[in-house]
């Protein structure tokens, strides 16, 4: 179970820093997401969940589930959600203001500002 894990965090994380390396706003953003998953992916089962044991410690129970990393991955989505729509705002801003989507790092028209009107 543990190799299927890993090789699902690896294969998300291979797959997001694949499509961040598009030159497209869209896959940047899936592929953001999709490190998003991976990392809230690891914290879980780094925390070694355990089914039907209470979060707190109490007398009658045998054990108890820590509660650290479900907190982290709830505070990691919140912080993920936020981080996604400011970057779906930004993509927005940049298509509506060039016409297009791609991000063209290497633009001759940055340097003549008689190419920018």
């Amino acid at each position: 179970m543990e190799l299927l894990v890993a090789s699902a965090i690896g294969l998300m994380t291979a797959c997001g820093i694949y499509l961040m390396l598009r030159q497209r706003s869209f896959p940047v953003i899936v592929g953001l997401a999709m490190i998003t998953y991976a990392v809230n992916v690891f914290l879980f089962a780094s925390g070694r969940l355990t089914l039907g044991l209470p979060p707190i410690l109490r007398d009658d129970a045998a054990g108890y589930t820590d509660p650290l990393p479900q907190a982290l991955v709830l505070t990691a989505i919140v912080i993920s959600f936020g981080m996604t729509a400011v970057i779906v705002m930004m993509a927005l801003g940049a298509f509506l203001d060039t016409g297009s989507d791609k991000m063209d790092l290497d633009d001759d028209r940055a340097e003549d500002p008689e190419a920018r009107k």
